[in-house]
């Protein structure tokens, strides 16, 4: 599933090295007790834009809750916010009952460009002294996803109506004659080895925490962590809607309002949803939130919704990618904003032609867009560009719910390819560095 839970304020940089570093933790149990027992330390060598901007994203404490057994959907927040708040902490990973000492000084934060086969690499050492006694290299590749050098091909379990892209899922629908939903429940259901039923209950737990995200940011105030000293918005841009008097006005306030609080509540590196990425988390749970509480949407075609969307997500992963150090920021709140655009297409109850024609329109006037987070810290512009996105989904449904469908020119799988081209084309220092762009400007004091 392309929707997971996890602590922000990057899927990236928290939930891959996170999961990369529970991985690894596991392979330490394995070795002998002879062996740990020779162990001195960790050495953590990062690249790529885990390397330029993982400081930002706090990807120490990632490696080190990682490291401790802890996962990103059932980690504790509290402790887990506490990792390294002091550079001087010290931290004893306790493996078979042998303690292994990790401090800052463990990380090396390694070239940006480098000869990796992907962008983002860190590599996992437990040493002697100089010696290496375990080595794994990891790959965090977008969404939370990881994958590590040396991998064994895996036995892929293949979902009852393969697809690879919206071509030939559409071409199965109409030689099936299938409702859209009824083939990716089938699908999930092959693959996950659970019930309908069950699957139900996982994504509605992945609303609620949606939900909780939003109400945790409209309800909170002060200043986001980090030197930007960024103010939280959601509050105050929340109490506004009141005041005003035009209903669409009110929904376009509320809807930004919702954004905002789920951005800010991934900023501030608390639990949230990756839709498909932390640093676009907040465009389906403002969708999710809008459609719930002010439009009284039934949890079920929530749910349906979501699933859409996740089939949107596993599109652009599976034939461009998801991760802002690969394409840039089209690929994570591009992606989102298509993923938005067919949620709400499908909770509306449009076919699948609509559906796709209200992502490509999504994705299409976001191509190109850079990922360059000032200082590195999942602010500015990816706070406020997650309430803008919200609106272009909305807008982008509207579009395509309204249009003559069969006169469209450009289909969805055509701007994927075009958003990978384009990725391929953006310059490094566009991508996650922090290195040009936004990333340049002086703030304001």
């Amino acid at each position: 599933m392309f929707i997971k839970i996890g602590p922000g304020p990057s899927s990236s940089h928290t939930i891959g090295p996170m999961k990369a570093a529970f991985h690894f933790r596991n392979l330490l149990l394995k070795l002998t007790q002879k062996k740990v027992n020779k162990a001195t330390h960790f050495k953590i060598l990062l690249y790529g834009s885990l390397s330029a901007t993982g400081k930002g994203h706090g990807i120490e404490r990632a490696v080190v809750s990682g490291l401790m057994g802890w996962q990103p959907a059932d980690c504790k927040i509290s402790e887990f916010l506490k990792i390294f708040k002091d550079k001087k902490s010290f931290y004893n990973i306790d493996i078979n009952g042998t303690n292994i000492p990790l401090d800052y000084s463990s990380f090396d934060f390694g070239e940006i460009h480098h000869l990796f086969p992907y962008v983002n690499t860190m590599i996992l050492q437990l040493k002697n002294r100089e010696k290496v006694i375990l080595e794994r290299e990891y790959y965090s590749v977008g969404g939370g996803f990881i994958e590590y050098k040396g991998e064994p091909k895996k036995n892929i379990i293949t979902p009852r109506y393969p697809y690879r892209n919206m071509n030939s899922l559409k071409k199965i629908l109409k030689e099936k004659n299938m409702d859209l939903i009824d083939m990716l429940i089938e699908n999930e259901m092959a693959i996950s080895k659970l019930s309908k039923k069950d699957i139900f209950y996982k994504l509605s737990n992945i609303l609620n925490v949606m939900i909780d995200a939003v109400d945790r940011g409209l309800n909170k105030k002060g200043v986001l962590p980090g030197p930007i000293k960024l103010h939280r918005k959601a509050n105050v841009l929340y109490k506004k809607r009141d005041e005003k008097k035009n209903v669409f006005s009110k929904v376009f306030i509320s809807l930004s309002a919702y954004a905002l609080a789920a951005s800010e509540e991934n900023a501030a590196g608390d639990i949230v949803v990756t839709a498909p990425t932390s640093g676009a988390a907040g465009v389906i749970p403002a969708l999710v939130y809008l459609l719930k509480n002010d439009f009284e949407i039934k949890e079920e075609q929530l749910i349906k919704g979501l699933i859409t969307a996740a089939m949107i997500a596993f599109i652009a992963k599976r034939n461009a990618s998801i991760s802002g150090a690969e394409v840039g920021c089209q690929g994570e709140i591009g992606i989102a904003t298509s993923m938005g655009a067919a949620f709400l297409s499908q909770v509306y109850g449009y076919d699948v032609d609509v559906i796709e024609c209200a992502a490509e329109i999504a994705l299409e006037h976001l191509l190109g867009l850079t990922c360059d987070p000032i200082k590195g810290y999942v602010q500015i512009p990816c706070i406020e560009r997650n309430a803008i996105a919200s609106n272009i989904s909305y807008n982008a449904y509207v579009l395509a719910s309204n249009y003559d469908i069969k006169k469209q020119k450009i289909s969805f799988d055509q701007v994927i390819d075009v958003m990978l081209k384009t990725g391929r084309d953006i310059c490094l220092k566009y991508k996650e560095t922090s290195k040009g762009g936004l990333a340049l400007c002086e703030l304001k004091r």
